[in-house]
């Protein structure tokens, strides 16, 4: 039987329908709103990856059931800013700190959500546990010193 949900996702409410509520929040944003930037990684919330903001907090949506986002606003890179100005981003770029990349949109999701509550400097950089496999992580560090 399926189950039809609204998303607000970077302001904006999609209706979905799904045969499984619990089905991850990972796979609704990327399957059926069609936004990619969101990754997969490990499925288990550990590597951070698929991090995106629910309520303004950073959640691992691979392992968050698609009906428990409904309702709640949902944040992921696509809707960080529109032209990557968010002060996260340009750190980023300042330092360069992606390599591969993959990993990144699930960081920068972090250190947002970090921001956000109104943390800074050391406190964010130890707030973010997000796995990186190109192991940017001084580079990391570096940017967010600077926000």
């Amino acid at each position: 039987m399926s189950t039809t949900l609204t998303l607000n996702v970077n302001g904006q409410n999609h209706t979905i329908t799904v045969n499984d509520p619990s089905m991850p929040l990972l796979w609704a944003i990327r399957d059926l709103i069609g936004l990619t930037g969101t990754k997969y990684g490990c499925g288990i919330e550990i590597c951070g990856a698929c991090t995106v903001l629910v309520d303004g907090q950073p959640e691992k949506s691979c392992d968050m059931d698609v009906s428990s986002a409904a309702g709640r606003a949902i944040v992921t890179i696509e809707g960080l800013s529109a032209n990557r100005t968010h002060p996260a981003q340009v750190a980023w770029i300042k330092h360069q700190v992606p390599q591969c990349g993959y990993c990144q949109s699930g960081v920068l999701m972090s250190v947002a959500g970090a921001m956000q509550a109104g943390h800074t400097g050391s406190s964010i950089a130890s707030e973010v546990q997000n796995l990186c496999v190109c192991c940017t992580y001084q580079r990391m560090r570096e940017a967010i010193a600077g926000l």
